[in-house]
């Protein structure tokens, strides 16, 4: 099973960026863009976990606690640079509840042997992909094209802002990939319980 753990969206906040991609879209038609439904705030990227064990992991992920906290998206960027762009993605702030809760994810996760992140969290919510959006050894990070009509185009605009949302809770999904992009469904809900 390939899993991961993230905070789904407020939908007032998914269709207002759901407006915005589909006003800039076509400036990098070359790209995938994420499907509404997809789009979420990434805690924890798992990986293939084994099924037989996925009880064990919901169990663990059962007993983290955290409060409620507000996140605001606004702003918009390029992974790793806008002239060597693999991700497009908008900017997501909060206190340090968000990123102490993305740590405590990955200790939970450590323990059931899933590896730790070596970067640091770095909140943000994918837009649009080109290439895996992984990073790679360097080969991809030459410049490229295929995201430079929408960079020119956002140049010209106000920086987008989509509002603030409550999350009081968070999600395990399972990722399927198909020809037809990642599809995610959700296995789990974990409210907070502070």
């Amino acid at each position: 099973m390939r899993l991961f753990v993230a905070i789904d969206l407020d939908e007032p906040i998914r269709q207002k960026i759901v407006r915005f991609v589909e006003g800039v879209a076509g400036f990098a038609p070359d790209v995938r863009w994420m499907k509404p439904e997809a789009l979420h705030l990434t805690l924890k990227f798992i990986g293939e976990f084994p099924e037989p064990r996925l009880e064990e992991l919901k169990a663990a992920l059962a007993g983290i606690k955290s409060s409620a906290f507000d996140i605001s998206f606004s702003g918009i960027g390029f992974f790793p640079t806008s002239k060597a762009a693999r991700v497009f993605w908008v900017g997501v702030h909060a206190d340090e509840r968000l990123p102490k809760l993305a740590t405590v994810v990955d200790d939970a996760v450590a323990k059931l042997g899933v590896e730790r992140e070596a970067r640091t969290y770095t909140p943000h919510l994918t837009l649009a992909r080109a290439g895996s959006g992984r990073p790679s050894s360097g080969k991809e990070d030459k410049p490229n094209n295929r995201f430079q009509k929408l960079r020119e185009r956002l140049e010209k605009m106000p920086p987008p802002d989509f509002g603030t949302m409550t999350a009081r809770e968070f999600y395990l999904y399972q990722s399927k990939l198909s020809p037809r992009g990642s599809e995610y469904t959700k296995l789990e809900r974990f409210a907070f319980s502070e």
